[in-house]
């Protein structure tokens, strides 16, 4: 079991560069847990998408095949945690949920934020770093 921040969310279900390491990840550890958030971030997403020529129907369907995917998936953070995390970094309380809910869970969060991973490095795992 991993969280997966939302970026390897989208680099999994929007085709690109890293589209085949986000399989590799998921070849590895198919059971992928998410705070509700990142159905906020990965709509956020898909706008720029859309902004830059995605057509809307490919980007709902994007949309319904990831919510289809973390059905039964999500699992809210303590935000006490999250405001504990958030006082001893600079992170974003967004990324903050994601670092919470994989220690409240004891599992790893695979990301490739930069900042994440030099900030939680016992709790953010790169891409790369998890499939080796």
């Amino acid at each position: 079991m991993i969280v997966a921040d939302t970026n390897l969310i989208v680099y999994l279900f929007i085709n690109g560069d890293k589209t085949p390491l986000a399989q590799e990840v998921l070849k590895k550890d198919p059971h992928w847990i998410v705070p509700p958030l990142w159905q906020s971030e990965f709509r956020n997403v898909l706008a720029g998408y859309i902004r830059r020529g995605m057509k809307l129907a490919q980007a709902k369907r994007i949309m319904e095949e990831a919510l289809s995917t973390f059905e039964g998936r999500e699992v809210a953070p303590s935000s006490e945690n999250i405001l504990d995390l958030i006082a001893k970094s600079d992170c974003s309380a967004y990324d903050c949920e994601f670092v919470s809910l994989a220690a409240q869970l004891n599992v790893p969060l695979v990301t490739a934020d930069r900042q994440l991973l030099s900030q939680f490095p016992k709790s953010a795992k790169s891409l790369e770093d998890f499939v080796k």
